[in-house]
């Protein structure tokens, strides 16, 4: 996948999380820009995700990374936007498939439920992914809600 600089959000339940996410691009020489939320203080996860959302569908930054408790609630907040593809991933295998099949923009994980060992795997298999195109294009190009 190629990248251009990382769009980051999280809420307060994804924030330890997300601080891990920083330090593997930095690890890896990704630029990144982070979205919030910026403390561990209860917050909204959808004031943070429409913000990624955003800023992926104005070109700032490309993929996105998203993080909340679930990994649900963020997910549902982003993929509200039409260019926006949110993938829910809590293992490599999901991450693949939401890449290969989905064309995933944003990996979405789950801040509660997986250990910074899991999500260094899951972002891995993420950014190595290519998507396959073919009969997968066809089912991405009907996902846009049309008027």
């Amino acid at each position: 996948m190629e990248t251009k600089i990382i769009g980051l959000a999280s809420d307060h339940a994804g924030f330890a999380l997300k601080q891990f996410v920083k330090q593997y691009l930095a690890e890896k020489g990704l630029p990144f820009k982070d979205y919030g939320t910026q403390t561990e203080e209860s917050c909204d996860y959808p004031d943070f995700g429409h913000a990624l959302a955003c800023g992926i569908e104005q070109g700032e930054v490309f993929p996105g990374i998203a993080i909340c408790g679930s990994g649900e609630g963020i997910s549902m907040t982003l993929n509200k936007h039409q260019g926006i593809r949110a993938g829910l991933a809590w293992i490599p295998e999901i991450a693949h498939l939401i890449r290969q099949h989905n064309d995933a923009n944003v990996l979405v994980m789950p801040g509660r439920f997986i250990d910074n060992d899991m999500a260094r795997r899951i972002m891995d298999e993420f950014f190595a992914t290519p998507f396959e195109g073919g009969r997968h294009q066809r089912r991405i190009d009907k996902i846009p809600v049309q008027p």
